[in-house]
């Protein structure tokens, strides 16, 4: 069995610019698309312990920001075992984390996302 930890560094940067982009989105008040963003970053750290927690940490502190507590109660165990699932490589890959998604299904990669991850794990 392979164990995950690190990001390749080839990703990292797609990763972090998904972050900030969705920190500049909630800055001006585009909330949807700041959310957007966290569900890419998501998608792009699932696999890697900690890039999987951090962006749980952020979809949290998003649901708080907006007072949605849907949202807060879904971060909390998503954020406590999301970093063990991903550490043992048994993650739902393509899953965008938010609560308004089952946290074990499955879901298509958008395409770019896709292109990003192969070049990424190819390098």
């Amino acid at each position: 069995m392979k164990l995950y930890t690190l990001m390749p560094s080839a990703l990292k940067p797609f990763y972090e610019k998904e972050l900030t982009d969705a920190s500049n989105a909630f800055a001006k008040g585009h909330l949807q698309q700041s959310w957007r963003h966290l569900e890419r970053a998501h998608i792009l750290g699932q696999p890697y312990p900690f890039a999987h927690s951090y962006v749980h940490w952020k979809m949290l502190l998003f649901g708080i920001h907006t007072k949605n507590t849907k949202e807060i109660i879904g971060q909390i165990p998503r954020l406590l075992v999301g970093g063990v699932k991903s550490f043992v490589g048994n993650i739902p890959v393509g899953n965008t984390g938010g609560a308004n998604v089952p946290p074990l299904q499955p879901m298509e990669i958008p395409e770019d996302l896709q292109q990003i991850i192969q070049k990424s794990i190819n390098n």
